[in-house]
């Protein structure tokens, strides 16, 4: 079997508890060529990082006791949680006659069932419904760590051991309706647990499902319809009204609104026509399209999102690490607690089979579910609902980071503005503007810079060749043409003098955005531009400000041009003509006075400042380089309050469950130990408080922007 570099999902079957997902998470790291393991309770999901195969991996996971299945590429489904009905209906209708006397006596039924009848009920409850939690607690002893299935079992076995003891010395009462009645409470709690764990991805099911099974295939000016498993890069395929887009690609022939609610979060139509690029998932309203194939599966604008979103959900915050070492010893303590519990009333004359059944009240109610699912069941629904509305975050750090950040900087080009800067005067010594023009296109031939993009659409005709290109970066380009050194860009390229009529056009035009063209160091022409701002930059700004955040603009441009987009959008601190260092020395000193900073940017020069703040937001159609440097990325200058909304209703959610989590057990287990509640009510307790945490986190999935 081939091996693999890159991360592997695995899914995981049989864990129940924190201390589940700790052994797998061990068993795992100790494979030879792991560098780093992250398992979900959550999601039931292992990610592994390293050269080992997948086989291997599986057989260290059985080895521990559990299941393991590789998931493919394109990620499997996950199964209904129906298929743990039946045993759990089973164990109900088993368990009910035995509590039935119980719950009657309080109204003055005094009801016994005939021993040979509570045998038969409550013997396959234990032994074959709860066999599971034997073979889990005995993987987990072998192991030499604990877990909830051996304080299930040794609870429920300390009860049977009790009844048989007094069946054979003749004695009138049995406690076989405890036993039961634990291994039904915990299987009814896991039950409601796996269907609330199921909803908290249901935005990830849905973005994989947006997109279509099949694609119409252009063929000899037919349309053969294929799998879209089938579809090769360079097809060209058939779009129509109503349905939705199974590639990204460019448009070749036809024009349609689009909804790309996929990517952008917004269900605006968006015009789209010849040469214009579309993406997997968005839905065609209104016209047909021809589509050349560009990408496909996870290498698709759609897969990107859905193996972000996955990646991150496997991915442990930094909180999970803390609550997983409470975790590893916490079933340790609780069956020291019981035991001393079983010790503490016999000395104080309690008969023993009060003792014990006081002991068992501790160990099943202090169970740690509730406390590992707390923080991994609201980061999967959080980094879901982010997902569908156009956030990408690349870890829980990222969504951890979120909640403290106190000064949001923004750059200015291609994130408060459109980066499509339009050139709006040319200025020169000897007043042949083309000539000018002609030499800035020469140098600027083939960039992907926005002012360089901006001067080659505005030339007429060729441009002359230049040879010795060299890029500065946060500065401009150089090059040599006709023999002859030439440059472009900021001002620092200036080196010389610059004449009266060059330095009275910088200073007419000092509210737009200026590029020097210098021959030798000397300046010898000025270039204007203009650049529009986003929709929604100017609320986005207001918005961050009404959250009590404080925000600034870092830039490499002009002082007049980024004056004019501050003032435009209400941003008080603006710093002007920085290099890329010089954006991450800011930050640095922003950090050093205490404050938590994010910045958001989308150009290469943005990379060391994207990675120098706490928080790293990159624009979506930005650069590469940009979005790798960056903990999330988005697709306007609007998400980045979301985005903080997002996380501090996020946090706020896992320290609900933290508390709860951690009070539960602070609350219950002096209750059970004292005999303030029994076994059964203590299953019944522990059941519950799992399922509160994850339904909690649910409120997550319904979580909607404020506008």
């Amino acid at each position: 079997m081939t091996t693999a570099t890159q991360a592997q999902r695995l899914s995981i079957t049989g864990m129940t508890c924190a201390s589940c997902a700790g052994r797998v998470e061990r068993a795992l790291t100790r494979v030879p060529g792991v560098a780093a393991v992250a398992v979900n309770l959550a999601t039931e999901q292992a990610l592994v990082t390293g050269p080992s195969a997948a086989d291997t991996l599986v057989a260290a996971v059985e080895k521990a006791g559990y299941g393991a299945v590789p998931i493919a590429e394109e990620g499997p489904a996950a199964p209904p949680a129906g298929h743990r009905a039946l045993p759990v209906m089973l164990a109900g209708l088993l368990t009910a006659p035995l509590l039935l006397p119980m719950l009657l006596a309080p109204f003055g039924f005094e009801i016994m069932l005939p021993i040979p009848l509570a045998l038969a009920l409550a013997a396959p409850v234990q032994f074959w419904l709860g066999r599971h939690f034997y073979r889990s607690a005995w993987a987990a002893l072998r192991a030499g760590v604990g877990s909830m299935d051996q304080l299930v079992v040794l609870g429920t076995n300390a009860a049977w051991a009790l009844s048989l003891y007094d069946l054979a010395t003749g004695a009138p009462e049995l406690y076989l309706e405890p036993a039961a009645a634990i291994v039904t409470f915990v299987l009814v709690g896991k039950y409601l647990e796996a269907r609330a764990k199921r909803h908290t991805r249901d935005a990830v099911t849905a973005l994989a499902a947006l997109r279509p099974a099949t694609a119409r295939v252009i063929e000899d000016g037919k349309e053969i319809e294929r799998p879209i498993e089938a579809l090769r890069l360079g097809d060209r395929i058939r779009v129509r009204p109503g349905e939705r887009l199974p590639a990204d690609g460019l448009v070749r022939a036809g024009r349609a609104g689009l909804d790309e609610a996929v990517l952008t979060g917004e269900s605006r139509p968006i015009e789209r026509g010849p040469g214009d690029a579309v993406v997997a998932g968005a839905l065609d309203l209104d016209g047909a399209l021809d589509i050349e194939v560009t990408a496909l599966g996870r290498d698709s604008a759609l897969g990107r999102i859905l193996t972000q979103v996955e990646t991150a959900e496997a991915t442990k915050a930094p909180v999970q690490r803390l609550v997983d070492r409470v975790s590893g010893i916490f079933v340790p303590a609780v069956l020291a607690i019981g035991l001393a519990t079983m010790l503490g009333w016999s000395l104080a004359g309690a008969a023993p089979a009060v003792a014990i059944l006081r002991g068992v009240a501790v160990w099943v109610i202090a169970c740690p579910c509730a406390l590992g699912l707390a923080t991994p069941a609201a980061l999967v629904a959080a980094f879901g609902s982010a997902a569908r509305h156009g956030i990408l975050l690349k870890d829980p750090a990222a969504l951890e980071a979120a909640h403290r950040i106190t000064l949001v900087a923004f750059d200015k080009t291609g994130t408060l503005t459109e980066g499509r800067p339009a050139l709006t005067d040319i200025v020169t010594l000897d007043g042949d503007e083309a000539a000018a023009l002609r030499l800035a296109a020469a140098l600027q031939r083939g960039s992907e810079h926005p002012l360089g993009r901006a001067l080659t659409a505005a030339l007429v005709g060729p441009a002359p060749d230049s040879t010795g290109f060299r890029a500065l970066p946060g500065v401009g380009v150089e090059a040599r043409i006709g023999g002859v050194a030439y440059a472009i860009g900021t001002g620092r390229l200036v080196t010389g003098p610059i004449p009266t009529v060059l330095a009275d056009a910088a200073a007419r035009l000092a509210d737009k955005t200026l590029s020097w063209l210098v021959q030798d160091g000397a300046p010898i022409a000025l270039f204007a531009f203009a650049d529009r701002l986003r929709d929604g930059a100017v609320d986005a700004v207001a918005r961050l400000q009404a959250m009590g955040i404080e925000v600034a603009l870092l830039t490499g441009d002009t002082e007049g041009s980024a004056q004019a987009v501050a003032q435009a959008t209400g941003i008080a601190q603006m710093r002007a003509r920085l290099l890329p260092a010089d954006k991450g020395a800011e930050i640095a000193a922003w950090q050093s006075q205490g404050r938590q900073v994010a910045m958001v940017g989308d150009g290469i020069n943005d990379a060391p400042a994207l990675a120098r703040a706490a928080l790293g937001i990159a624009i979506a159609d930005g650069t590469d380089i940009a979005i790798a440097a960056a903990g999330a990325s988005i697709r306007d200058a609007g998400r980045v309050a979301d985005l903080l909304a997002l996380s501090r209703a996020s946090w706020a959610v896992i320290r609900q469950n933290l508390g709860w989590a951690f009070g539960f057990n602070l609350i219950g287990i002096p209750l059970a130990a004292s005999g303030l509640l029994s076994p059964t009510l203590a299953a019944a307790a522990m059941a519950g408080s799992s399922v509160a945490v994850v339904t909690n986190a649910l409120r997550l999935t319904r979580w909607k922007p404020a506008r």
